[in-house]
This record gives structure tokens, C-alpha cells and sequence, in this order.
């Protein structure tokens, strides 16, 4: 059989293994395995459940092998600033947290009287989270967690630790730490001297392509095969974004459990313009930026969506039977965790909506929140963009794609929808040899998948 590849995809609310291959000049991918994720209450905090994601990605490199493929190479992508701390014998501390704990409110502000946010952005470039790593670390120290700790592996580290034994960490993921200097390229020094957080904690940055190392022979045994696990753009928006089939500078929705909105960009900006617009410059391949603003995207809708026990389409159809009347701002820290997003959704809006009302708001803030977003773009870039690309699992929602088309008065190109794990597939055929560059891989995939114009 042809050379073959993993990418392992894992987001907020569940994993894939794609395995795929180039055949006859396009991509051929296959699903092999899918698992559900979510955080979980412990002892109240929300964590992720590091020993069952470790299980479910091993499960799906035997469902790889049991579905006749034996991948050479392997890859691993997750969402960004969540991590674990290994003791000195290489063993987890505690719990992984969730992103969406709440304990770094005390913690932001802490750090933010040690080194102003100001101070933080003009070195970083990274926009304000509170859950941004910088602020879970603080609380790690405020709560005594740190002190045991020899080795800090962000997620898909961490994953990639469990199956080689080998500890590298990763560039792209790491610069969504807050950490990351945007003109050095490596850990800033005086951040994290500042912070009093030890410095042997983090080690030497990685580019994509890089490999990390082969699995261990106990993992070998029990998936039957050896293969090379290697590092995509660990941070999941950064492997779908090099998916996107656009050229380097054109604007990009990278649409999931949060949007991203930006631009590629071979400098970081960190000018006053943008930390204002909390524009964030995030790393990509080769030292490149992402420069972007994250939007709370279908977190929303997906939480209505399980609060009402419907279906998305089902969703798109309530929505569609009503016309704009409320819009809330989906930025607003109020709907990053509520106990229930659709009665938190009424109450900014100071309404008494019924279930359709409230889809319908969602997706109407949602398209405003685009609108937004790229007009800060167009004037912090000094740019005017005829045209947005959006990919990733939201592209396939029509009813948000054309009310985006509508706000932004822009041409909506959509697809690829498994963008994520193309992006991850296609760095580790380039660290292979197997496709030149990035450039040429985009090539591939506008041949490879459907992509398609919104009619607004």
C-alpha cells in the first residue's frame, strides 16, 4: 500500500483519526475513529480527562490497524493554552484544566500587577484571554501545583509524550501561552522571570515537520505497527488554517467551537489599533503569523442546541421561521461557561425569548460579531478584502454562511469541513517529503474537496 498518514484531530467535544494518502495528485482521507470529549467536573473545577484521552487515542491507532492501514507517520492536534506538568519522574500533577475554569480570574489580575496587559501585548502580541496560559500557570503558583513541577507539555505534547517518552514542545501551541516573545520567536525571559515561573520548564521550540519521535514499543505491540509520530501545527486553528486554500494575506474563518477571524501575515502586529480590537498574532510555520481575533463561534449554538435536544438542522430551521431582532455580544466573558447559555443569551438580550428567538439571536450576534472583526481588520491592516474563506466544521452551516455574506457584504468561499485535520495531514506529508511546501499543498486540496460561493 501507498504511504500512509494519521492525523489525529481532537477538539473540545470530540477526537478523529483520519488516515490519508495522496493518490493521482489529490487527498484521500478515511475516517478510522471518533470519540466524544468534553470537560468534566471535579472536585469543582472542570478538567479534562487526560488518562481517557490518552486510551482513546491509542484505541484509534488500532482502529487504524483493524481497518487495514498501518500509518508511517502520525500526528496530533488539539485546541491551545491548556497543558499538563509532569513531575521530575515524568508523572501528570493533578488535574489537566479546562480551559473553561473558572479559577484564573484572581490570577489574571495578579499578573496583570506584576506586567501590565499593555506591557504583555507589545511583547507577545497574544490578545487578552483569561484563560490564556500565562493566567493558569499563575494559579498553578497562587495554589502551590507548580511547585513539584519539572516539564510544562501543552495538550497535544503531552499525547505525543504518552506515545514516544519524548518531551517537545511545540511552536505554534506555545505562542498561544503568552509566553512566546513575537520577535524573538522563543520564550520570553523576562515574562517568566517576572512571573517567577522556573525556566527550566520550558525547552527549545519546534517547528512543524519536526519529529518527535517513533512509538514506544508497548504501544507498537499493542496497535501492531511502528510509526513516526511527527509534529503538525499542534494548535488545531494553525493546521486548519494552513488548509484553507487561500493565498498568504487573504482573510480566513476558521469556524469550530470558536471562530477564528484573520489574516497571514510574515510580522506580528502590536500596535495599540490592535490590542484595542484584541487582534492576537499567534505563531504559524516558518515563524509566520496568524493574525486573528477569536470569536466565541458555535460554542453557542452547540450548547443551545444541547439544552433544547435538537439537531443543527433542526436549529437552522427555528432560526430561519423568524426574522433579526435582538443581538447580544458573543464576546462577552458572560457566555464563556454559563449554567445555561439560552437563559444567559435572554437575559443580555432583556428579553423573554422562546427557543426559536433565542437561535436566531445567536446566529444573527454571531454574523455581526464577523462584521466587526473585519472591520477592525480592514483598518488595522490598512487593507479592503473583496472576499472571506471559511473552514472548518461551521462552513457547512448554511443559514450562518449566508448572514455572513449579508453583514460583511463580502464573497463567502466555504469548504474544506475537516480543514483541522487536512492541516495536520498535509505538514507531516511536507516533514515526509511527500508534497513540497505549503503552497503546493493548498493546491491539492482546492483539487481534492468540494469548495464552494455563498449566495448572500
Amino acid at each position: 500500500m501507498k504511504k500512509c498518514y494519521l492525523a489525529i484531530d481532537i477538539g473540545a467535544s470530540s477526537g478523529r483519526h483520519i488516515v490519508g494518502w495522496l493518490d493521482g495528485g489529490k487527498l484521500q482521507m478515511e475516517e478510522v475513529y471518533r470519540f466524544t470529549n468534553g470537560a468534566e467536573e471535579r472536585e469543582g473545577h472542570l478538567v479534562w480527562n487526560a488518562a481517557r484521552l490518552e486510551r482513546e487515542v491509542v484505541s484509534g491507532l488500532k482502529a487504524a490497524a483493524e481497518q487495514g492501514y498501518k500509518p508511517d507517520y502520525i500526528g496530533i492536534d488539539t485546541w491551545a493554552v491548556d497543558y499538563a506538568l509532569l513531575d521530575g519522574e515524568g508523572r501528570l500533577i493533578g488535574d489537566v484544566f479546562s480551559y473553561r475554569d473558572g479559577r484564573t480570574r484572581s490570577a489574571a489580575e495578579q499578573v496583570h500587577g506584576i506586567l501590565p496587559f499593555a506591557q504583555l501585548y507589545a511583547r507577545t502580541g497574544i490578545q487578552y484571554q483569561p484563560f490564556n496560559t500565562i493566567y493558569q500557570l499563575y494559579a498553578d503558583k497562587m495554589s502551590g501545583k507548580l511547585d513539584k513541577a519539572a516539564d510544562l507539555l501543552m495538550l497535544p505534547d503531552y499525547l505525543n509524550y504518552c506515545l514516544t517518552g519524548v518531551r517537545r514542545q511545540e511552536y505554534t501551541n506555545a505562542t498561544s501561552t503568552g509566553m512566546v516573545n513575537a520577535k524573538t520567536h522563543d520564550w520570553d525571559d523576562e515574562i517568566i522571570a517576572a512571573l517567577g515561573y522556573d525556566r527550566s520548564l520550558f525547552h527549545p521550540l519546534a517547528q512543524p515537520g519536526a519529529v518527535v519521535g517513533s512509538l514506544k514499543a508497548d504501544i507498537c505491540k499493542e496497535v501492531g505497527y511502528s510509526a513516526s509520530v511527527v509534529l503538525p501545527a499542534t494548535h488545531d486553528t494553525a493546521s486548519a488554517v494552513l488548509a484553507a486554500p487561500v493565498s498568504f494575506g487573504e482573510p480566513y474563518i476558521s469556524s469550530g467551537t470558536w471562530s477564528l477571524l484573520g489574516v497571514e501575515q510574515t510580522f506580528a502586529r502590536t500596535d495599540e489599533g490592535s490590542r484595542a480590537a484584541n487582534y492576537s498574532n499567534e505563531g504559524s510555520i516558518r515563524h509566520t503569523f496568524r493574525y486573528q481575533k477569536n470569536i466565541m463561534g458555535l460554542w453557542m449554538l452547540q450548547s443551545v442546541r444541547k439544552e433544547l435536544g435538537t439537531t443543527f438542522p433542526e436549529m437552522i430551521e427555528m432560526a430561519r421561521g423568524r426574522k433579526k431582532e435582538y443581538v447580544v455580544d458573543v464576546n462577552d466573558e458572560r457566555f464563556l461557561s454559563p449554567a445555561s447559555m439560552s437563559a444567559e443569551v435572554r437575559a443580555a438580550a432583556g428579553a423573554e425569548l422562546d427557543a426559536a428567538g433565542v437561535v436566531r439571536t445567536v446566529y444573527d450576534s454571531l454574523a455581526l460579531s464577523y462584521k466587526q472583526a473585519v472591520d477592525e481588520l480592514e483598518a488595522n491592516t490598512g487593507a479592503t478584502f473583496g472576499s472571506i474563506h471559511i473552514i472548518g466544521g461551521g462552513s457547512r452551516d448554511s443559514l450562518l454562511n449566508r448572514l455572513t455574506a449579508e453583514a460583511t457584504g463580502k464573497r463567502i468561499v466555504t469548504g474544506p469541513v475537516e480543514a483541522t485535520a487536512i492541516g495536520n495531514m498535509i505538514m507531516q506529508m511536507i516533514s515526509a517529503g511527500e508534497i513540497e511546501d505549503v503552497a503546493a499543498a493548498r493546491n491539492i486540496i482546492r483539487n481534492s474537496f468540494d469548495i464552494q460561493e455563498v449566495q448572500a
